[in-house]
């Protein structure tokens, strides 16, 4: 599927990586995607700026959200009996305050590959899924915002948290789609 990707759905691709690494990351969700095409000029940033998106301040609030990080869910812990509150005060009392911060980032600094979680995947088969739906040989920045805004995702409710409209967005990256 990457070789159907036009040059700047690959930099997306690459960027959404860079992402991750800046914020310590051990995958890449569709949050680092949404970042990575709303900062490149293409089709997925005018649709986002076109449908009156402050692409500025969607793009802090979802490095935001990537950097207070949701890989452990205390909700889902504690209906399994465990209490990270918990875990987290014995551990830092034992290795000292930050300990879980600095053993998560150095075991993330010794990886070379980054994984994509099943959202991002999801999110760029989709993407394959509108190019095709639009009659397109290639897969553009354009049908990644599709991608991103068509299944549930972290990037689809950073988007409705700023106030995007949806259908809007989807309708001009569409149109950017057909243009392209």
């Amino acid at each position: 599927m990457f070789e159907r990707f036009t040059k700047d759905a690959r930099s997306a691709v690459v960027d959404a990586q860079l992402v991750a690494r800046d914020a310590h990351s051990d995958q890449i969700d569709s949050r680092h995607l949404l970042v990575a095409l709303a900062e490149q000029n293409g089709p997925a940033r005018s649709a986002l700026a076109d449908s009156g998106l402050d692409v500025a301040d969607g793009v802090r609030r979802a490095r935001a959200s990537i950097e207070a990080g949701d890989a452990l869910d205390p909700a889902a812990l504690a209906a399994v009996g465990i209490d990270l509150d918990e875990v987290t005060r014995r551990t830092e009392a034992t290795f000292g305050e930050g300990a879980l911060t600095r053993a998560g980032r150095i075991l993330r600094g010794r990886r070379k590959h980054i994984p994509f979680t099943p959202d991002a995947k999801k999110s760029l088969e989709l993407a394959l899924r509108e190019a095709i739906r639009l009659g397109s040989k290639e897969i553009h920045g354009g049908h990644l915002l599709l991608g991103l805004t068509r299944g549930d995702s972290p990037a689809r409710r950073i988007l409705s948290d700023v106030g995007a409209d949806l259908e809007q967005v989807r309708h001009l990256a569409e149109g950017a789609s057909e243009a392209a």
